[in-house]
């Protein structure tokens, strides 16, 4: 019988895995031992011993004891946010094999799982369509100040004089929208912008321009779909080279009143010059989803800016997300478990090793 550890939280809950796997392998004789933690509501901080995180792992809830007691004699894990830190590696040799439910296994410690002969599998694309909807819904949002005439209405103002000329919000219909980053996300972002008649300009060195031909969207450089755009989404991934992408200087670009939208990565926007452009009318509005630091404090300058819309980072929070999540996860751990090549593993490098 082969042990698994389904170690769950409260976005992706341990029987999603378990009924996952069991249907992948229906007739393979597993045992499940379960850990369930608790998503947090406050900053992910350090997890390892030596309160460093031990070797990178980040994004993790619940403890390394947490995982060292649960796992027991499982030699296949499937975790979402579990931290698999080098200790947890060490300490569990007859572990083979983790499935994260996750765009990247931050939470495990790559270079222990490498060591160790471990391959470690992630889920890309698990929330495109949840994160490109909800960039849209951001998108609307701010050109037609939904979330502020709420507030308004709520607070018991008649926002009449959003019908005055000056305050009047802008169409999709007819306007050109910029793209920073044309992946899942964006190429799903692209298509519903021009169902509503948008003009979509796409900067993105690595995208294929037959590809955006065929999708009727116009690559070009960042700074030319700047000047053009009177809406800019970002949905590229954070590197070195992509690191506040955006900034004062090429911020400074954007026709008057365009609309910013970040519900990528908070790393890809430098935040400092965004109150100085909101006040100045650069930017008519802004609608964020992802920060420089989660949460922004209490004393955080946007707190108080015009035409801000914030969420805390919720683009691909949605059941189906969940649900596509752990079952992609429980293909990978049914193809190891079946010896049948991997789809989506981090460190290849292992894949030379033996199968249980």
């Amino acid at each position: 019988m082969t042990t698994v550890l389904v170690a769950g939280d409260d976005f992706i809950a341990p029987d999603l895995f378990s009924a996952a796997l069991s249907e992948s392998l229906p007739s393979a004789g597993l045992g499940f031992r379960t850990l369930r933690t608790r998503w947090p509501n406050e900053p992910f901080g350090p997890v390892g011993a030596d309160g460093q995180g031990n070797g990178g792992v980040k994004e993790a809830s619940g403890t390394e004891e947490q995982v060292l007691e649960a796992l027991g004699d499982a030699s296949v894990a499937l975790t979402q946010m579990a931290p698999f830190t080098a200790r947890v590696i060490r300490e569990s040799p007859g572990l083979k094999f983790i499935g994260v439910a996750r765009g990247g296994p931050v939470n495990v410690d790559l270079a222990a799982a490498t060591a160790a002969g471990i391959p470690v599998t992630f889920t890309p694309g698990r929330n495109a369509a949840a994160a490109a909807e909800f960039a849209v819904g951001l998108i609307l949002a701010a050109m037609r100040r939904i979330t502020h005439a709420d507030a308004a209405l709520k607070a018991g103002t008649w926002r009449g004089d959003y019908y005055a000329y000056e305050n009047a919000g802008l169409e999709l219909d007819g306007a050109t929208v910029g793209l920073v980053g044309y992946g899942a996300i964006g190429s799903i972002v692209a298509r519903v912008l021009r169902a509503f008649g948008a003009h979509v300009v796409v900067s993105d060195p690595y995208a294929d321009p037959e590809r955006a031909h065929a999708d009727g969207v116009e690559l070009t450089a960042l700074e030319d779909l700047l000047r053009r755009s009177s809406v800019v989404s970002l949905h590229a991934r954070v590197t070195p080279e992509t690191r506040h992408l955006l900034n004062a200087g090429n911020l400074a670009l954007l026709p008057e009143g365009a609309v910013l939208v970040n519900s990528a990565r908070g790393e890809l926007l430098d935040y400092a010059p965004l109150p100085g452009l909101l006040e100045s009318g650069r930017l008519g509005a802004l609608a964020l989803d992802v920060y420089d630091i989660e949460p922004p404090p209490a004393d955080w300058p946007l707190h108080k800016a015009p035409n801000v819309i914030t969420t805390p980072h919720l683009a691909g929070a949605t059941r189906r997300t969940a649900d596509r999540a752990a079952l992609i996860t429980a293909g990978e751990a049914a193809r190891f478990l079946r010896g049948e090549p991997l789809r989506h593993v981090a460190n290849p490098e292992v894949l030379t090793g033996s199968r249980p």
